[in-house]
């Protein structure tokens, strides 16, 4: 069993997913919108929704690789209860700040992913004290059952929304914005915790199976990710339930049928979401296992500091927009110190970047990002310093 050194296919598949996150973080400074009829826009969007569920699913197996090398749940409880604040505060300060550029903390605040990913670990810390397999059915029931919630009627999820404790309702599942106090910042819950705690439990429990023998743990794989890719043809098919977005419902988009049936809903994580993302990153990690050459190493070196490269890319893209900005306008557009990318207002007229340089600066920023990640890793695994432990 694998306990003591990394398992190279998650930090390959990471990898993979942290640098495809970027194309969509470039698009948000494009102005180009989250998807449309148009192909090259409508899968620039799309590709990018594995992300999210695989950074959410390995935060969880990295979890429990990293109990085992501990060995003991209470020093990996507190671990993650510490780093999981720690990426709250990230979130609501940092990261804030590299989004928009600006310090308007009295208006806007961004509940992201790396909010969520850090609320659920803070509650992975608590579930971890049960037993493996229950943990992976909590995760699974987390993850398959919250769609209910789309039965509900009308009348009944607007009284949740304007009750009371409608702000827990939001963070919780709904998402939305919050306005914190009578003159306070808004805050926009992007990532709600449900389901993605049931994503991160679940990740927790497949830990148990990426230790397993090699052979085994492939064929593993092979049936989990094909087994929930039939999984979510089926449901999309019947399109009864798994998705509150029905794509042959009278009314539906005009979009292409095939478009329709992919555009699933992430705000909340649908099932069928989930199924249609995670089913493919866990069937290609016994591939990930084989990747070598340059492409294999970059995509390792990234996957070995995701958070690293989280924090320091939104900057870097920023910034590069920025750049383009003051060569194709001669000035930086306001637009760019907005509060992104939930509450700014659409890109002014003719700024919206075409594809080609879309991809143009992804490229750009992507090879500027693997010297610090290069450096990072070599440090972090040779001469980390205590805070490494936490980013």
């Amino acid at each position: 069993m694998q306990t003591d050194r990394r398992i190279r296919s998650i930090d390959v598949t990471r990898g993979v997913v942290m640098v495809l996150m970027a194309i969509d973080h470039v698009r948000v400074y494009a102005g180009v919108p989250p998807g449309g009829p148009r192909p090259g826009v409508f899968f620039t969007r799309w590709i990018t929704n594995f992300v999210a569920p695989a950074f959410a699913f390995f935060a969880g197996t990295s979890a429990y690789l990293l109990g085992r090398r501990m060995g003991d749940r209470r020093t990996l409880s507190r671990y993650l209860v510490s780093r999981g604040l720690i990426l709250v505060l990230l979130e609501l300060t940092v990261i804030r700040v590299a989004w928009t550029f600006n310090f308007d903390f009295g208006h806007y605040l961004l509940a992201g992913v790396i909010w969520m990913l850090g609320w659920c670990m803070v509650l992975l810390a608590a579930l971890i004290w049960l037993p493996i397999t229950a943990i992976g059915a909590f995760g699974v029931a987390v993850v398959c059952l919250h769609n209910l919630m789309d039965f509900l009627s009308p009348a009944a999820g607007e009284a949740l929304q304007q009750s009371a404790l409608s702000w827990l309702w939001q963070i919780l599942y709904f998402g939305g914005p919050i306005q914190l106090g009578q003159n306070g910042p808004t805050l926009m819950v992007l990532y709600s915790i449900v389901p993605w705690i049931g994503v991160m439990a679940a990740g927790y429990a497949f830990g148990a199976v990426m230790v397993m023998e090699p052979g085994r743990r492939n064929r593993i794989c092979v049936a989990l990710g094909a087994g929930a890719i039939v999984l979510f043809l089926a449901l999309r098919a019947i399109d009864v339930y798994g998705d509150p977005r029905h794509w042959h419902a009278a009314g539906a988009s005009p979009a292409p049928v095939l478009f329709r049936f992919i555009n699933t809903s992430k705000y909340p994580a649908s099932l069928q979401f989930l199924l249609m993302t995670l089913g493919p990153v866990i069937l290609l990690l016994p591939l990930a296992e084989r990747a070598r050459g340059k492409i294999g190493e970059i995509f390792t070196i990234f996957g070995r500091v995701p958070m690293f490269y989280y924090l320091i890319h939104i900057p870097i893209i920023h910034l590069a927009a920025v750049i383009v900005s003051l060569v194709r306008e001669g000035r930086v557009d306001p637009w760019l110190f907005a509060n992104h990318p939930m509450m700014n207002p659409p890109p002014p007229e003719g700024y919206t970047w075409s594809l080609a340089l879309l991809y143009t600066v992804f490229f750009v920023v992507v090879a500027a990002l693997y010297v610090p990640c290069r450096w990072y890793a070599r440090r972090k695994a040779t001469n980390p310093t205590p805070w490494m432990r936490y980013i």
